[in-house]
This record gives C-alpha cells, structure tokens and sequence, in this order.
C-alpha cells in the first residue's frame, strides 16, 4: 500500500504547502516547520494561497479562451480545492487531464484527483520529473499528442537542485509536445530576505531541500516561447480577475507561455 512509503519523522513539501493552504493532510512534524517559518516570514503563506489563485486563472485562461482541453500537471501535490481537472472542466467539461506525482503521500490521496466530468477524463501517473521521456509516453494512454497540451509545473522546479538541470528537464518535456501547447510556470523566488531566510530554515529541517530562484532564472524556463501577455509577474498580478481588490505583493512569480 501507498501509506507505507509515507515518512512522517521529517517534513515535506507536500504537507507542509496543504498545511498553508489550509488542508488536513499534513502531520506534526510539517506544522511544526510550518508555524517556525511563518514566524520568520508570514509572508509564505500568501504565497501559498496567491499561487493557487495563479492556476486556477491560468487553466481558466486557457481552457475558455485558448481553448485548451488537455492538462498535464507535474509536480501535482496534494489535492485542495480547485484541483486543475475542477477549474478546467468547470470551464470545459471535456477537458482532459494528467496528473503526474512520484510522491507516496500524494499517491496515497491520488484517489481524489482520479474524479472527471462524464465527457473528459483525468488519470495519475506515478511517474518522475527526471524521466520526461517517460513521463510523455505514459501520458499518451489519456492525452492525444497531435493537439495542444497545456504543460503544467507549479511550485516544483524548485525540488531540482541545479537551475540547468531544471532548465533541461523543462525543455525535454517542451519539446515532446506539439505546436501550440503551453507551459505554465510559478514558483517561489529569492526576492526578499525573509523568502531566502524562510527557504534556509525549510532546507534545514531535514525536508527534500527547496531552492528558491530569481525572477531571471524564473524567465529563462520560457525561452523560445511566446509569453502569453503579461508576461513573467509576481503571480497575483497574472491576469487578477478585474473586480478583485489588488492581491499582496509576493515572493512567487509565474507565467504563462505558448510554444510556436
């Protein structure tokens, strides 16, 4: 089973998000690590919240007016509210999504991300970041390759220690789709020292480390691509709804990108 994998001594990256989220799948050992860093820097927790607003914009984007129906989200975490396969069916019943994840605590909850509108369809993958090529031919058992694929990788990249190695691993993935499909990107970023300070006493606790990028590093993973307006931006000023009152200023930024 799934739960014997699971490692509840140390924290970890997916708990401890689901615990700033709000969520109930996360342990002791994650909340503890949580309320130390919001200690240090409250404003992690806005980033977590801002970042989720980020993807549900971003796949309401494409899936209404890009017309994007397929989604292959790597790096899934936990499932909360507004999962990928939510907001886009709610907007495309017909969308079709893949979730990717070789984590036995997202695994366990895997069940959760599996629901689907009648007329689409999502699927799980227990499948690894570090093997695109495998990763895009399991994914061809739900998405069909000869149309567009919105490339999904949210608060992830960061779990790769070297920026060219992460930046290679975006590019394979990239590569394996066709014309017109889109990336989307966010993640937390070194541009305050409460962010770097927060990502050091994260790496210290024992978790999988989590290294936080520049704003430039953050751009570099679109190179080649048509950034979708308004570009690379701290993720609450990507396209916030237009009645919404401004979104705090963030340590995470995202964007969105369309392959020519």
């Amino acid at each position: 089973m799934p739960h014997t994998r699971i490692d509840t001594s140390k924290p970890h990256s997916a708990r401890f998000w689901n615990y700033f989220v709000g969520g109930k799948d996360n342990y002791e050992v994650d909340r503890e690590i949580g309320d130390h860093i919001k200690e240090i820097f409250p404003g992690l927790v806005d980033v977590a919240v801002t970042s989720r607003h980020f993807l549900g914009r971003a796949v309401r984007h494409l899936a209404g007016e890009q017309g994007i129906r397929q989604f292959l989200d790597i790096g899934t975490g936990l499932p909360t509210a507004d999962n990928t396969h939510e907001v886009a069916q709610r907007t495309a019943p017909d969308a079709r999504i893949v979730y990717v994840d070789n984590d036995p605590t997202v695994l366990a909850h895997a069940h959760a991300l599996l629901s689907s509108s009648p007329e689409g369809a999502t699927a799980y993958l227990d499948a690894d970041l570090y093997d695109p090529e495998a990763v895009l031919e399991a994914a061809k058992g739900t998405l069909d390759f000869s149309r567009p694929i919105a490339l999904m990788i949210l608060n992830t990249l960061g779990h790769v220690a070297e920026y060219a190695q992460a930046r290679d691993l975006v590019g394979r993935l990239m590569a394996g789709l066709p014309s017109g499909s889109y990336l989307v990107i966010s993640d937390s970023t070194a541009t305050s020292e409460g962010m770097i300070a927060a990502s050091e006493a994260y790496n210290k606790s024992g978790a999988v480390p989590y290294h936080v990028r520049t704003v430039a590093e953050i751009a570099g993973f679109f190179e080649g691509l048509d950034l979708v307006e308004p570009g690379v931006v701290q993720v609450t000023e990507w396209r916030p709804q237009p009645d919404a009152p401004a979104g705090p200023r963030v340590d995470a930024y995202g964007a969105v990108g369309r392959k020519p």
